[in-house]
């Protein structure tokens, strides 16, 4: 029996961070494929993927600033290190026989295309899956935000946050074992509580566009498909509390 997916066009968030394994800096290629695999797994499935990363496991902008360096330079930078796991990502895609192309927010011709909103949703047709590196494009937006405005700006149907643990919770797990997980919980708690889903800016805007975030551990190995199941473990941020 075929199982229809919960959503047919999705962005996926993954951290920098993930990229990085268990290693302290850059790439670990085995992580990419691994994600490159679940992402094929909910294209062939039939759903439309589109992905932002985040530099975190190259580079931060906020680092050269909290020394005292040049923000804006700082976040450049960082654009510069999402656009290198951007192009890492599409070549573990293109390796398991997935389509995909990166869209860059920053001008770079000569390694990616240019972003566009007509170009995005003109490739996630066609069922290629569309990387947009380079955040926003400008100085004092985490990718977190870039997410979610390009979440919006395809008219997906929900924005998939991987991150390291498995749902959202009251506090750090990793730090407070005792924290609450909450299996469902609204944008404007989230906001009210200040939990550290995504960023204050980030989950505004998925609020404004009815745009429900689903956060689970990206380490789990089919985890993302199960999710698109129906089942899977994970917390849904939405508009209304489900009972």
């Amino acid at each position: 029996m075929t199982v229809i997916p919960a959503y047919k066009r999705v962005l996926l968030k993954v951290s920098g961070e993930a990229l990085m394994g268990n290693q302290g800096f850059g790439i670990d290629v085995e992580v990419a494929d691994r994600i490159a695999g679940d992402i094929k797994e909910a294209v062939d499935i039939g759903v439309q993927v589109a992905v932002v990363i985040g530099g975190g496991n190259i580079f931060r902008g906020v680092a050269v600033a909290s020394k005292g360096g040049d923000r804006v330079t700082g976040d450049h930078m960082g654009m510069l290190a999402t656009v290198i796991n951007s192009l890492a990502l599409r070549t573990s895609l293109v390796k398991k026989g997935v389509d995909a192309v990166v869209l860059s927010a920053i001008a770079m011709p000569q390694l990616c295309e240019g972003f566009s909103q007509r170009k995005a949703m003109s490739y996630i047709e066609q069922g290629r899956v569309v990387i947009f590196a380079g955040g926003t494009g400008n100085p004092y937006f985490t990718t977190d935000s870039a997410a979610a405005l390009r979440a919006a700006e395809i008219g997906a149907d929900a924005l998939f946050k991987g991150t390291q643990v498995d749902g959202v919770y009251s506090a750090d797990p990793k730090k407070v074992p005792d924290a609450e997980r909450f299996s469902s919980i609204t944008h404007d708690e989230v906001l009210a509580r200040g939990l550290s889903v995504m960023d204050v800016a980030a989950v505004a805007l998925t609020r404004e566009n009815h745009i429900p975030i689903v956060v689970f551990s990206i380490h789990e190995r089919g985890g993302f498909l199960q999710i698109l199941h129906g089942g899977g473990h994970a917390t849904l941020v939405t508009d209304k509390k489900a009972s």
